[in-house]
């Protein structure tokens, strides 16, 4: 199987790296389940790597406090109003999307145990921000983009959020080996790259529609009462998952991020959910084992065919890169 490209970062102007300010490789991954994957050196400014996921853990990691709501983080409309057969028709669905074979989620072992090079890239984070509260889809190599977007179908601007959190995640958190894969099957999976309802990612990484859920009211699924007075979701009684990552606004409160560099973290706005959820994913630990991987995407939405659909848009999109 010949392994998935992985994003280079931008190459900055001489004179405009910062010192100490390194930033690594985000995995991709073989058509086998995702997690962080084997890294390269970055060659005419494309990266190449593994990736692999799980599907039969031996264990899970604790389940953390700080996700106060099961469907924090969940795809609330497609859950409610499909049922319990959402899962197998999002795997149907990716499977059509991505050419179809090869999706196995067995993991492969190499890209389990590898850990992160450094790239020559840099990234200046503004001052008086955090490191990696500069744009970070900006920090992804161009070319890599448009190579990638065309090989997965992945909308260029979603997946340039997704490889500049992983970017960014693997400077901050190195020890989370967290791919861009994982947080592409993610994004996938939660709201089609930020297209449910007939919405659109625009250059600025906000949605043209709103992206929300049905009100958390305790008919179809738990009671939220508001916690954000309709700021986020649009509905002062009840709480609604938000945006692309659909972010629970009591979620959001606790990890919200800023991934674009515009001083506001927005769960709308697909660089800073994309950040928030991949720093959600690294606090359960290292995701480079087939166990922390599924722990970790467990923690994100508690069901064993949730994690299964994540694998299998993750490997498609390993495979396909």
């Amino acid at each position: 199987m010949t392994p998935a490209r992985r994003p280079a970062p931008k190459r900055p102007a001489a004179g405009s790296r910062a010192a100490g300010a390194k930033r690594t490789a985000p995995s991709s991954g073989k058509s086998t389940a995702p997690s962080s994957g084997k890294r390269t050196a970055p060659s005419s400014g494309k990266r190449r790597a593994t990736v692999s996921a799980a599907t039969q853990p031996s264990a899970r990691g604790p389940r953390r406090s700080a996700r106060v709501f099961s469907v924090a983080m969940s795809l609330i409309p497609v859950v409610g109003l499909l049922g319990a057969v959402v899962w197998i028709a999002q795997i149907s669905s990716v499977r059509d999307d991505l050419g179809g074979s090869d999706f196995s989620t067995t993991p492969t072992t190499d890209v389990l145990t590898d850990n992160p090079i450094s790239s020559p890239g840099t990234v200046t984070a503004p001052a008086g921000q955090p490191a990696g509260a500069t744009g970070l889809a900006e920090s992804v190599d161009g070319a890599w983009l448009d190579t990638v977007a065309a090989s997965t179908s992945i909308p260029r601007r979603a997946l340039a959020a997704y490889a500049g959190a992983s970017l960014q995640l693997a400077q901050e958190n190195p020890a989370c080996n967290l791919g861009w894969t994982t947080l592409a099957g993610i994004g996938q999976i939660e709201s089609g790259h930020a297209s449910h309802g007939g919405a659109s990612l625009q250059g600025d990484g906000s949605t043209d529609l709103p992206i929300r859920g049905p009100a958390l009211d305790g008919v179809r699924f738990m009671a939220i009462a508001d916690t954000d007075g309709g700021a986020w979701d649009g509905d002062s009684q009840w709480d609604r998952a938000v945006g692309p990552l659909q972010f629970v606004p009591g979620t959001w409160s606790t990890w919200g991020a800023d991934g674009n560099g515009d001083g506001a973290s927005d769960p709308n706005q697909i660089d800073d959910a994309v950040l928030a959820a991949g720093r959600y994913l690294c606090h359960s630990g290292d995701l480079s084992s087939v166990e922390g991987w599924r722990a970790g995407i467990f923690s994100y939405n508690h069901d064993d065919a949730y994690v299964d659909s994540v694998a299998a848009a993750a490997n498609g999109y390993a495979r396909l890169s």
